[in-house]
């Protein structure tokens, strides 16, 4: 995935939870963070009810060295999943928060 051609798109009126998720997540192939983290940022801003930018900014966030940023958006995150019925999101990040909790300690 090109990440570039993506934002293209988004640049252009494109704009939307769908692409910015995508951008995201081609942002995070390529192991630049920063911009993943914006992307999720906005893409949760789209749809905030939506659990995969949630689960995916905290991820960047972590993978950035943002361990107590990464542990409130999963939050969020679980809340998000909780409303939907999402029991598979709901496991992941609380095993991932679980994680940060050990490691923090």
């Amino acid at each position: 995935m090109n990440p570039e051609a993506i934002e293209k798109l988004i640049d252009n009126g494109r704009d939307s939870y769908e692409s910015r998720l995508a951008a995201g997540q081609a942002r995070m192939q390529q192991k630049e963070f920063k911009q993943a983290i914006e992307h999720f940022r906005r893409a949760t801003g789209f749809k905030p009810e939506r659990s995969v930018a949630w689960q995916q900014l905290g991820q960047a966030l972590e993978r950035n060295g943002e361990s107590q940023a990464a542990r409130t958006v999963w939050e969020k995150g679980l809340a998000a999943a909780k409303a939907n019925g999402d029991k598979q999101a709901e496991k992941v990040m609380q095993v991932w928060i679980r994680r940060l909790n050990r490691t923090s300690q």
